[in-house]
């Protein structure tokens, strides 16, 4: 059960049409409340993409990470 923020955090990640092609977001989002923690926007989605705004918002001291 997921009862206090900083419990459990998810992500997701999609794609934004533009004009010269796509931009892709990714989000990551406290599971309890429902609020936004990181996000990033790029026009790649090299390795590190979604991993870099999950390093960078560890530092909440999250137990769960969950991408899907």
């Amino acid at each position: 059960m997921v009862d206090r923020p900083d419990q459990v955090w998810c992500s997701d990640i999609t794609f934004v049409p533009v004009r010269s092609g796509f931009l892709y977001l990714v989000a990551i989002l406290d599971w309890a409340t429902r609020k936004n923690v990181r996000w990033r926007l790029s026009n790649t989605t090299h390795a590190g993409f979604e991993a870099q705004p999950a390093a960078s918002a560890s530092s909440s001291k999250s137990m769960i990470y969950v991408a899907r």
